[in-house]
C-alpha cells in the first residue's frame, strides 16, 4: 500500500510540474508588458527597466522559469548578501522563510510558503488576494454539492424504484437538460427568472455576496439568501450526473441475485432497499461526488461572474480584464492543485477499498 501511495504522490507531483511549466510558458509568450500596465501614462524607459528588473523580466526566459520554480518551491535556494540578486532573501517577499542550512558563504536553503508574487494592479501578494476570495468559493461549492447530492440521490432512487413511470421519464429529461445546458446560460436564465420575473414572490437578488452591509452601516452580516441562486445554478450539472448514476446503479443492484434472495426471505421492501441495495449502489455516486467537488471550484468562474459572487471566479475575470497575470497564474495553480489533491485522495481510497487496483 505504501508503494502505491508513493506512486500516486509522484504522479501528482509530475502533473503539477507540467501545469506550472505550461502556465509559465502561456503567460510569458503574451505580448503584454506588465511594467507599462503598472506605470500607465507615467511610463518612461528608466522606470520600465527598473520594474522589469524588480520582476525578474530582464533575464532570459529560461532564467525567469527557474526563478519562478524557486519562488513556488517550499524548499528553495536564496542569496543572503546580494540585494540586487533576484534570489535575495528579502523579508518582504519571503516573510515566512526559515533557514535550514548554508550551502555556501552567501547562499542558503530555506523552508517557506510558496511565493505567488504580487498583483500588478493592487501590489498585494497574490496569496493574500486568493486567500480573501477562496472561502466564498468553497462555501458556494459545498452548498451546490450538498444540494446536488441530497436532491439528486433522492430523485435517482425514486426513478429506479418507479422505472418507466412518468416520474422516471421526467427525471431523465431533467438530467439530460441539466447536462446539456452551459453553466453561464443557466446562470443568466435562473437569475432573470427568479430574481427579476419572480422577485416579488422570492425576494431574491441577481447580485449579492455572502456578507452584506446592514441598513445602518454598522457592519456586515451573513446573508444566506444571496447563496441560493448561484448554488442552484452551480449544482444543476452535478445534480444531473448524480440522478443518472444513482438510477442506473440502483437498477443494476436491484436486479442482482442477493436482492431477489432477500425478498424471497420475506424482508420488507424498505429493508431490502436501504439496508442491502442502497449501500452497494452508492459506490459510483461517491466516486462522482469526490471528482465533481473539485471541478465545481474550477467551474464556478462563470457562475460567480454572472451573480457577482465575490469568490475566486470574480477575481480571475477581473485579473484577466486588467492583464494581471500573477493573480491569474496563482488562481489557476490553486485550482489545479485542488484537482490533483482530490484525485490523489480518491486513488488512495480506491486502492484501500479494492486491493486489486494497487497491483494493476
Amino acid at each position: 500500500m505504501l508503494n502505491y501511495i508513493i506512486k500516486r504522490l509522484l504522479n501528482g507531483f509530475l502533473v503539477m510540474f507540467g501545469v506550472i511549466t505550461l502556465i509559465f510558458v502561456l503567460f510569458n509568450i503574451l505580448p503584454a508588458d506588465p511594467a507599462r500596465m503598472m506605470l500607465g501614462q507615467r511610463a518612461d524607459v528608466a522606470s520600465i527597466d527598473a520594474i522589469n528588473k524588480d520582476l525578474g523580466r530582464d533575464k532570459p526566459l529560461l532564467t525567469q522559469y527557474f526563478n519562478y520554480l524557486n519562488d513556488l518551491s517550499p524548499i528553495s535556494v536564496h542569496n543572503e548578501s546580494d540585494a540586487n540578486s533576484y534570489w535575495y532573501l528579502d523579508s518582504t517577499k519571503y516573510s515566512s522563510a526559515t533557514t535550514l542550512f548554508h550551502i555556501s558563504s552567501t547562499k542558503v536553503i530555506v523552508l517557506k510558503k510558496p511565493y505567488l508574487r504580487r498583483s500588478y494592479q493592487s501590489k498585494r501578494e497574490v496569496a493574500s488576494v486568493l486567500g480573501d476570495a477562496i472561502p466564498a468559493t468553497f462555501i458556494l461549492a459545498i452548498t451546490a454539492m450538498a444540494f446536488a447530492v441530497l436532491l439528486g440521490g433522492w430523485i435517482g432512487i425514486m426513478a429506479a424504484i418507479r422505472k418507466n413511470s412518468f416520474f422516471d421519464r421526467a427525471a431523465l429529461v431533467l438530467a439530460s437538460m441539466g447536462m446539456s445546458l452551459p453553466s453561464f446560460f443557466m446562470a443568466v436564465l435562473i437569475g432573470w427568472f427568479f430574481a427579476f420575473v419572480l422577485h416579488e414572490y422570492t425576494g431574491l437578488n441577481m447580485y449579492g455576496s455572502l456578507y452584506t452591509i446592514d441598513d445602518f452601516g454598522n457592519g456586515e452580516y451573513l446573508d444566506l439568501k444571496n447563496l441560493i441562486l448561484p448554488a442552484l445554478t452551480l449544482g444543476i450539472r452535478p445534480l444531473s450526473i448524480i440522478i443518472q448514476l444513482t438510477r442506473n446503479s440502483m437498477l443494476e443492484v436491484l436486479s442482482m441475485d442477493y436482492i431477489r434472495t432477500a425478498r424471497a426471505k420475506g424482508l420488507s421492501s424498505r429493508t431490502v432497499l436501504y439496508r442491502h441495495a442502497l449501500r452497494n449502489a452508492l459506490n459510483p455516486v461517491i466516486t462522482a461526488i469526490s471528482g465533481w467537488f473539485a471541478s465545481l471550484l474550477a467551474g464556478a468562474v462563470f457562475v460567480e461572474f454572472v451573480f457577482d459572487w465575490k469568490g475566486i471566479g470574480v477575481v480571475i475575470v477581473q485579473a484577466l480584464e486588467k492583464f494581471d497575470f500573477p493573480v491569474v497564474m496563482g488562481a489557476v495553480l490553486l485550482i489545479s492543485l485542488l484537482l490533483v489533491f482530490v484525485n490523489i485522495i480518491v486513488d488512495i481510497l480506491y486502492g484501500w477499498l479494492d486491493p486489486r487496483i494497487r497491483y494493476a
